[in-house]
C-alpha cells in the first residue's frame, strides 16, 4: 500500500481545493473557506511528504 495512500491524499487535496473554490464563489463565510483550504494544503503536504524517500525505504 506504499503508493496508494499518497495518491489518495493528493486526490483528496484536489477535491478540497475545488470545494474551497466553490464555497468561495457561493459566498460562504470566509472561515469555512479557509478551513477547507487549510485541510487541502494539509492533505497535499502529507501526500507529498509521504512520497519522499526515508529510512523505511
Amino acid at each position: 500500500m506504499g503508493g496508494v495512500l499518497p495518491t489518495l491524499l493528493l486526490i483528496l487535496a484536489g477535491v478540497l481545493v475545488g470545494g474551497a473554490l466553490s464555497l468561495h464563489r457561493q459566498g460562504v463565510p470566509r472561515a469555512v473557506v479557509l478551513t477547507t483550504a487549510a485541510l487541502a494544503m494539509l492533505a497535499a503536504v502529507a501526500g507529498g511528504l509521504w512520497l519522499l524517500p526515508g529510512e523505511g525505504s
